[in-house]
């Protein structure tokens, strides 16, 4: 139980100095996911031969003498919509039962490289279009703060297996708030870094922009650390944001200094009703910042809410990009194949159109927000949900819109590409139970050392527990 407690920057430096062995974390880890993944939906699988096999390299390497990387030994689940080499991946489709890949994805070797040992491919809904994680493959994924609720999504997996201590760290993504979403509902940091801060690697193609690889985590240190990992230009990237010279963990543990922070609790995307506990947890937010000594003022909405809708376009040309055969159309669930046939009803035209309206959204986004160093505002509109309170496999219509009601914030920095991190400062007491209320933090563009310097002072004043990774459920 103790070590599955422990962050990722504690484990891999207990394993570097072999004060633990890389078997002994992989086996507790496995050992509190088999008992519990199951009432969490976090996982499409478990993969306890790969991580024990990892593990048990790593350790011989380390007793060699080797150098290893920066997160050696810790485990690190990877979302259902990346390959790894040999494990069956669905992408939570039922088209896609059966399907192995026989390369790992870059992503994925990028991590491997620097240690971390996979102990499974954590729960996604199909192919990660909707915010919550209801898989056509599976249980869905639950916040353990209330097995009754929802974990987020399409991290969502994810999200519960490090809310659980099942994993400190687990890979995920962000195209519309899929790592922030999910970060907000189960008490946990989740940070989308700006477009072109992480490659998409060789074989995948970045499209718009719109996506961001990750991670979600209980500490500020264990995002910084990750990132450090995988940021960086490899050849061909389309999109490319310079480095940080020092690394992003010595970055975060850096004083941010007095800041310029703007404060929006005025949803932008959807005409939404923010739930009283989200705008309270903003407000105290922002009067703590006040308290820290830094400058707090009220900042506008970017743009109109009908500007949105080229990102639904992006999306739906996205969903019907997907390469399926014909004959597995009838398998999708109906807001994949909503999205599908709005995708291809969308003219090249009419493509280009909101491609264009995204690049004027990041010139009127820039021209609003860059006076603040930083943008205060809820993740979400609303707590975490129950199971099935968005989905509506009758009007698909109406669960894209309701999905847009409840995250009116989150997709503004993937159109953007700027960077954010939710960070879990608040709680809630909501019908009874005590619920996670996320709180988003935006930068400017390629600014992640400033967001993660200031999430560390908000860590360090304001603090966050996790009551779950000792828990039994």
């Amino acid at each position: 139980m103790e070590l599955t407690s422990r962050s990722a920057v504690e484990l891999a430096e207990a394993v570097r100095r072999r004060e633990l062995t890389a078997v002994e974390v992989a086996s507790a880890h496995l050992e509190r996911s088999e008992r519990l993944a199951g009432r969490l939906g976090a996982f499409a699988r478990l993969t306890p031969e790969l991580a024990l096999r990892t593990a048990e390299l790593l350790d011989a390497r380390l007793a060699a003498g080797e150098q290893v990387g920066p997160l050696a030994g810790v485990p690190c689940p990877i979302k259902d919509l990346n390959a790894v080499a040999g494990i069956g991946m669905e992408a939570g489709s039922a088209a896609m039962v059966g399907y192995v890949p026989e390369v790992s994805d870059d992503l994925v070797e990028w991590l491997a490289d620097a240690g971390t040992v996979c102990t499974g491919k954590t729960a996604t809904p199909e192919f990660g279009l909707p915010c919550y994680t209801e898989p056509a493959t599976g249980e869905p994924a639950r916040t353990p703060w209330d097995l009754t609720r929802m974990a987020g999504g399409s991290s969502g997996g994810a999200a519960a297996a490090v809310a659980a201590g099942l994993a400190p760290i687990a890979q995920a993504s962000d195209g519309g708030g899929s790592i922030r979403i999910p970060a907000s509902c189960c008490g946990l940091v989740g940070l989308k870094a700006s477009r072109g801060r992480i490659s998409p690697g060789r074989g995948r193609v970045p499209g718009p922009g719109l996506v961001s690889d990750g991670v979600l985590s209980r500490t500020v240190a264990d995002t910084a650390l990750a990132l450090d990992v995988l940021a960086g230009q490899r050849p061909g990237d389309t999109y490319f944001v310079p480095s940080q010279p020092d690394g992003f963990l010595a970055a975060s543990r850096r004083d941010p200094g007095r800041l310029r922070i703007g404060v929006l609790t005025t949803p932008v995307i959807a005409e939404a009703d923010v739930h009283p506990a989200c705008r309270t947890a903003a407000e105290q937010t922002a009067a703590q910042l006040a308290a820290l000594g830094h400058d707090v003022v009220k900042a506008p909405v970017p743009f109109p809410v009908e500007r949105w809708a080229a990102f639904q376009a992006l999306w739906a040309v996205g969903a019907a990009s997907i390469p399926l055969p014909p004959e597995a159309e009838p398998l999708l669930r109906p807001l994949t194949r909503w999205l599908r046939e709005v995708g291809r009803n969308t003219s090249g035209l009419a493509y280009a159109g909101a491609a264009g309206a995204v690049q004027q959204l990041t010139v009127e986004v820039a021209e609003a927000w860059d006076g603040y160093d930083a943008v205060l505002m809820p993740t979400l509109a609303q707590p975490p949900l129950s199971i099935g309170a968005i989905r509506d496999d009758d009007d698909p219509a109406a669960d894209f819109a309701a999905q847009t009601r409840f995250t009116p914030w989150t997709s503004v920095f993937n159109l953007s590409g700027r960077p954010a991190i939710s960070l879990p400062l608040r709680t809630a007491q909501i019908d009874g139970i005590r619920l996670p209320i996320g709180v988003m933090l935006g930068g400017r563009f390629g600014q992640e050392s400033l967001l993660l310097s200031l999430a560390t002072q908000l860590e360090a004043e304001v603090g966050w527990q996790h009551p779950f990774v000792a828990a039994e459920f």
